[in-house]
């Protein structure tokens, strides 16, 4: 079975710059507020160009230079960005991820910027690949949630697509899961589940989130697309894949790391959705090197 994603989360991919764009703008207005690059601009002559290179200072998976290459442009589009590695290519320590030509103040007030964005989405590629790769050899797909940054979540999603990852639901408009207060609220699943399905029309996908195998039976009886088996231990997921019998996708979610992650795929299900790739993933790092010359 595919995972529970909808061509806009597939696709936003193929409109990279246009996504991140705005973000890369805030980004650097933070940076240069009101006054510009002080430093710089007190040092460096406003027709100096330059040459730089962008190194890894550690082993990881590349997510981000086109983004982190706009930090660049967007102050001065003299500026040239040769991408060395591809995105979702490995990187090791000293590796130069891309060449950097052009006015050496664009080069210089840009370098924080776009290695914050290129760490962060890196981080999250290099998070997710170590799960893709644990989970090899079974039919189990690692997907991301909405657990993202305010702001970046088309450019994390981006970076898990990087890792090899998925997506669960990109917002809350492209797909329907009733959780446990949505529960509590309409009384019963079969309640919830009529309602959503009256609001939504047939081409909406509906997941129910359960945490027993009772709350399970009970969901299978109603149409639905998918169920989210939340917290169960692998023992009860095994149980859970049983009762489905491939009626509905499966998703395990809740506590997963990289010590358990493989255990919970060889129990059958479709889908593991991480939380923590988004989250809580460790930053790589990079560095800004000018060339001399």
């Amino acid at each position: 079975m595919k995972p529970l994603q909808n061509d806009r989360s597939r696709d936003y991919a193929a409109s990279l710059e246009l996504v991140a764009e705005p973000v890369v703008r805030a980004a650097l207005l933070e940076d240069v507020g009101r006054g510009g690059d002080l430093t710089t601009e007190a040092i460096v002559d406003p027709d100096r160009c330059a040459r730089a290179q962008i190194v890894a200072r550690q082993p990881g998976v590349l997510a981000g230079v086109p983004v982190a290459a706009l930090a660049f442009t967007l102050l001065d589009d003299r500026v040239e960005i040769n991408a060395a590695i591809g995105e979702g290519g490995h990187v090791e320590r000293g590796t130069v991820v891309a060449e950097i030509s052009g006015p050496a103040r664009a080069i210089l007030t840009g370098e924080r910027t776009a290695l914050n964005l290129l760490s962060r989405l890196s981080g999250i590629a290099t998070a997710t690949r170590e799960l893709v790769d644990l989970v090899a050899g079974t039919h189990a797909k690692i997907v991301s949630t909405r657990k993202t940054t305010p702001g970046l979540r088309a450019l994390e999603r981006y970076a898990v697509e990087c890792g090899g990852g998925g997506s669960h639901r990109f917002g809350l408009d492209d797909a329907v899961l009733i959780k446990d207060n949505h529960l509590l609220l309409a009384g019963t699943v079969r309640a919830a589940v009529a309602a959503a399905r009256a609001h939504v029309g047939h081409m909406v996908k509906i997941e129910v989130e359960v945490d027993t195998l009772e709350q399970l039976r009970d969901a299978l009886e109603l149409p639905i697309d998918a169920v989210l088996l939340d917290n169960m231990t692998p023992a009860m997921l095994r149980q859970a894949v049983e009762l489905v019998n491939e009626r509905v996708l499966t998703e395990a979610s809740g506590g997963v790391t990289k010590e358990n992650v493989l255990e919970i795929a060889r129990t059958g299900v479709d889908v593991i959705s991480v939380g923590s790739l988004t989250h809580s993933a460790p930053a790589l790092d990079f560095g800004l090197d000018m060339v001399a010359g």
